[in-house]
């Protein structure tokens, strides 16, 4: 699908719900994608991209930002605590901060670098063993010890589980936002960004619906 077309869905999703285009960023999820793809969603005119890898997004990024003016990068993916301090230096934002240890870390190297990418917190809405982030009922608390420790939050992010209607997660998400006082929910992808867009998302990930099936799973 033509990143046009996306655009075009986002822009109606978000006008059937009462909102601006403008204020849902759309991140074109390059993860594993071959550079004739990147490139050419880079000729279009995009520039926020994100990734799951810090090694993956580190072999490839800089290269296309020293072509290619305002590049925004987002982290999208499980961050190690070894990998934060690149993660920092490569990224705009990193979307997957979801336990105490990798916070206290991020604002170490917070103050050793002099700042830090905008903070999403992984919220694990559905409860699932096996998926990362923090428990719903403890996404308050955990957000409070971010502020505590200076990091700058700015919303939520959480992955539904594939079984389960994903509309249900973006309004819990939402919700848990709204009583926080956070503005931004990373939310949504190929297969359910309009139901996002429509329960409040400011950030949608998109990949397949972009660069088509990666070659891996092809």
């Amino acid at each position: 699908m033509p990143l046009s077309d996306v655009r075009a869905r986002i822009a109606r999703a978000a006008e059937e719900a009462g909102r601006s285009a403008d204020d849902v960023t759309l991140i074109a999820v390059s993860k594993k994608q071959p550079e004739d793809r990147i490139r050419r969603v880079l000729d279009d005119g995009h520039r926020d991209f994100g990734e799951n890898r810090v090694q993956e997004a580190q072999g490839r990024w800089p290269g296309y930002r020293a072509e290619y003016d305002g590049i925004r990068l987002h982290i999208i993916g499980p961050l190690q605590t070894n990998k934060a301090r690149q993660a920092m230096e490569l990224a705009d934002a990193i979307h997957s901060v979801d336990r105490p240890k990798l916070a206290k870390t991020l604002a170490r190297l917070a103050q050793e670098i002099g700042g830090c990418p905008d903070l999403f917190v992984q919220v694990n809405t559905g409860e699932e063993e096996q998926k990362a982030g923090v428990m719903p009922a403890e996404a308050d608390g955990f957000v409070a010890d971010c502020r505590a420790l200076d990091l700058p939050v700015r919303g939520l992010m959480c992955i539904p589980p594939v079984d389960e209607e994903p509309a249900l997660h973006f309004a819990l998400l939402a919700k848990i936002a709204k009583r926080n006082g956070l503005e931004g929910l990373s939310m949504g992808m190929s297969a359910d960004f309009e139901s996002a867009i429509a329960l409040g998302a400011t950030h949608v990930r998109v990949g397949s619906a972009i660069f088509g099936d990666r070659p891996s799973e092809a």
